[in-house]
């Protein structure tokens, strides 16, 4: 599992003291508000945050060091990310990274369905994209009666088959 994970793009600046926008690649723009420390660079270049506000479903974060509106502006398109060790998740709960690539298997055969490409946040639940072997796809939701056990550790995640899933 990688130590430090994508978090949110720098999209531009905002003011003329420094600040950048930030599009946050999370459940919420308030859950990367919190943090005082994130990376650059792919988790190469430690920066510390002096403040952050949500503004718009975006954040409007100031950094240490980065004063001008020329200086913010040369982090425009940059990835911040976070170190995973800074986060204490709810017992069930995953990040997104950490679940791709997973293989999708039958929790009463074991038969495997395929692997997990992508995950979609609907509102309600979230959706499992899966690839089957034969090349389809096709959607999961993410809701106990479906999802049985998920081990990132073991690389899987067990599903009933409920039907009409992987039906054509």
């Amino acid at each position: 599992m990688k130590q430090f994970l994508e978090t949110g793009k720098i999209t531009g600046t905002h003011g003329l003291k420094g600040e950048v926008r930030v599009q946050p690649w999370a459940d919420s723009p308030d859950f990367l508000a919190e943090f005082d420390e994130l990376y650059l660079d792919k988790g190469e270049k430690k920066i510390d945050i002096t403040s952050s506000r949500v503004h718009k479903n975006m954040l409007i974060m100031k950094i240490k060091g980065i004063d001008t509106i020329e200086q913010a502006d040369t982090l425009r398109n940059k990835v911040l990310y976070m170190n995973r060790d800074d986060v204490e998740l709810e017992e069930g709960a995953y990040f997104i990274q950490d679940l791709i690539g997973l293989d999708v298997i039958d929790n009463d055969t074991g038969e495997r369905l395929g692997r997990l490409e992508d995950v979609s946040e609907t509102g309600a639940n979230d959706v499992y994209h899966v690839k089957t072997d034969d090349g389809r796809e096709c959607l999961i939701p993410v809701i106990p009666d479906v999802i049985k056990d998920i081990s990132p550790e073991q690389g899987y995640v067990k599903i009933f088959k409920m039907k009409g899933l992987f039906d054509e």
